[in-house]
Formats: structure tokens, C-alpha cells, sequence
């Protein structure tokens, strides 16, 4: 299982991590940390020296009641940022986390390899048609409504089966529009419970049916936090136990603040099956 990244082919049969950079300030767990060009570059490449294939940099926070950004100024945010990257580490591959085309394009035009849409193109119908003309793979994850909506959005006939429904049919656009490479995100946190959270995570294998990539971040969410009455700078730990266990059903990508934890776990468990 691979995916095309500027000419490169990433093979997902063994698994990767995506190191996360939120240039905003009000991210729930590194909101405000990144606030020179040095602190951003040094933070890059300690994340590539451990092991990140992917650097996926998000420009609009989409905790739970998050506030708007315009899109002039998640562009005016995130832009400077990719060309910062990409001049002094011109082979690291750039994941866009946005739910907006013209960001994704802005972005992609400036050699980002891939885009990450919370939305799965739900609150930007142009975003899938971005995606099938620019090539790059795009990853679809699962929420509803908006991060200032969604908590509101969590009553489901049946978890697992209703996402996968929700998948099958986002999957089924983008193939019509020509999108080849695709990686799907169940959206921990995004409109579920922690109990749902538990319960998806404990069915996460199901969504192979779907036979696409797929993609976790639980990385110091409060799923983890919250059960273990801490905060999410305390959260590492359980972070690392739910990402072994993510890999264990079949997680082929594990989007994470702390890219050396992700990769022992994906090290451990890849000596496990031999």
C-alpha cells in the first residue's frame, strides 16, 4: 500500500509518523509554542532526525470551540511557514491540515506534498477538485459539523459502521473526480464521546474493509487525559499505549506531537510480527 509524494513512492505496509507543527496559538496541547522562524526550524528538524516521514502543519486550531480564522489569515499563517521549511529541508515531505481549497493550493503550489482536510471536503465543496488537479494524496478524515459544532453532533445509530458509511461514500467522490492516492482518519476527538473514542478505537480494524491507508491521532488528546484524571502535557505515556494498540488494528500512519515515542512504538511492534 503506497501513496505518491512529489515522485516518491511511500510504501504504508510498514508504518509511518507524522510529526504535528500548529503554527497557531491556541492549539490544546502546543498553541503558541513555535514563535520564531529558529524555534520552528529547530522543532522541524528534531522531528526528521527522529524519524517523522510526514511534517503536517495546521494553521487553524480545530479543538473543540475553536475560534474562526479567516482564510486570509490562516494563509497569511501557514504559507510563510512552508517556504520557510522547504528552504532550508527541501526533501521533507509537507502534510497541509486544512479544510480549505485555496489554502491546500497555495500550499501545494509551494511544494507541500499532501493535504490533510478534517472535513473530508464537507465544508469546502472546491477542496476534492483541488486535490484530483493537483495529484497529491489527500487525507479524509471524519467529523461533523464544524470544531465549533461538532460536540453537538454525537448521537450515532452505530459508531464504526456509520463512519465507515461515512467513508464509502466521501471515497467514492474522490475516485469520480480522479483522486487515486487516499489515507482515511477516523477523527478521534471530532464529534465523539471519550467513550466513543474508546469504543472506535477498540473497532478500529473494521475500517480495513475500506482498504485505504488509515491514518490515528489520539497524540495527548483528552481522550487520554481525561481517563487518567492528568493534562495533556502529563499525557505521553498513555499516548504511546494507545498508539501501540492503533498499530496492533492496523494503523498504517500515527500523527503525533512526539515523533521519537511514535517510532519506538512502531518499531517494537514491527519486530513483533517479525
Amino acid at each position: 500500500m503506497t501513496i505518491n509524494c512529489k515522485g516518491q513512492l511511500i510504501d504504508l505496509s510498514s508504518p509511518k509518523v507524522m510529526g504535528i507543527l500548529n503554527v497557531t496559538p491556541d492549539s490544546f496541547y502546543d498553541g503558541g509554542f513555535h514563535k520564531s522562524d529558529k524555534d520552528i526550524l529547530l522543532h522541524v528538524n528534531k522531528m526528521l532526525q527522529e524519524g517523522a516521514t510526514f511534517i503536517d502543519i495546521g494553521a487553524y486550531s480545530s479543538k473543540p470551540n475553536a475560534e474562526y480564522v479567516s482564510e486570509t489569515d490562516e494563509l497569511k499563517r501557514i504559507l510563510p511557514i512552508v517556504e520557510l521549511i522547504l528552504k532550508e529541508f527541501p526533501d521533507a515531505l509537507l502534510s497541509i491540515d486544512t479544510f480549505r481549497s485555496q489554502i491546500a493550493k497555495s500550499c501545494i503550489e509551494a511544494g507541500a506534498a499532501l493535504v490533510n482536510d478534517i472535513s473530508a471536503g464537507k465544508l469546502d465543496q472546491n477542496m476534492m477538485h483541488i486535490i484530483a488537479n493537483l495529484h497529491v494524496p489527500y487525507i479524509m478524515m471524519h467529523m461533523r459539523g464544524t470544531p465549533q459544532t461538532m460536540q453537538q453532533q454525537i448521537t450515532y445509530q452505530h459508531l464504526t459502521k456509520d463512519i465507515i458509511f461515512y467513508f464509502s461514500e466521501q471515497i467514492s467522490k474522490a475516485k469520480k473526480l480522479g483522486i487515486v492516492d487516499m489515507v482515511i482518519d477516523p477523527g478521534f476527538g471530532f464529534a465523539k464521546t471519550r467513550e466513543q473514542n474508546f469504543e472506535l478505537l477498540n473497532h478500529l480494524e473494521l475500517l480495513k474493509i475500506l482498504d485505504k491507508p488509515i491514518l490515528v491521532g489520539v497524540s495527548r488528546k483528552s481522550m487520554i487525559y481525561r481517563t487518567l484524571e492528568t493534562n495533556p502535557s502529563e499525557a505521553l505515556n498513555g499516548t504511546s499505549v494507545l498508539n501501540t494498540i492503533a498499530l496492533q488494528k492496523g494503523a498504517s500512519i500515527l500523527r503525533v506531537h512526539d515523533v521519537k515515542e511514535a517510532v519506538e512504538c512502531v518499531k517494537l511492534i514491527e519486530s513483533l510480527h517479525g
